[in-house]
């Protein structure tokens, strides 16, 4: 069997006032995410992960921040295009693994709730999809509550 292994990495600004939004998720807090679509790290570094491992270059080459159809789109659609993309160049997804980084606030409660939306967007059952929060000591720019970033791996098959 074909498999081949994808890495995404995203980090986005924190910035009083937005949503924050993680796994397609809204998370209760007083800064969000600054991005052109809604900011979610945690699927913009899944995307980025999947279209790697297919060969199908980065979520900034098929979703551009210049487009104004981007402009706050819900992430979970640009996650279901991936998906679609996938599987039209014959491709299925075996599994995905995230380590999402920010000091505040926790999101141990909200995994769950992440693992499920995502599964829905990626047509795949949530035990396929293992999610990590981590801070990172107070350290960098995660640390400082400046911004958030999200480190994935995937792992696709050619049908």
């Amino acid at each position: 069997m074909d498999f081949r292994v994808g890495f995404g990495y995203d980090v986005h600004r924190l910035a009083e006032g937005r949503p924050l939004m993680i796994g397609g998720v809204h998370i209760p807090h007083h800064s969000g995410s600054l991005g052109h679509s809604d900011g979610d790290v945690l699927i913009h570094a899944i995307c980025d992960a999947l279209l790697g491992a297919a060969n199908l270059r980065d979520i900034g080459f098929h979703f551009s921040d210049q487009e104004a159809a981007y402009k706050d789109i819900d992430s979970r659609l640009l996650l279901e295009y991936v998906v679609a993309m996938l599987a039209d160049n014959g491709f299925a997804i075996g599994n995905i693994d995230a380590t999402v980084a920010l000091q505040k606030p926790r999101l141990s409660e909200f995994i769950p709730q992440m693992q499920k939306t995502l599964a829905a967007a990626a047509n795949i059952s949530a035990d396929r999809i293992s999610i990590k929060a981590s801070t990172t000591e107070q350290m960098g720019f995660e640390g400082r509550e400046e911004g958030l970033s999200a480190y994935v791996v995937a792992l696709v098959f050619k049908k």
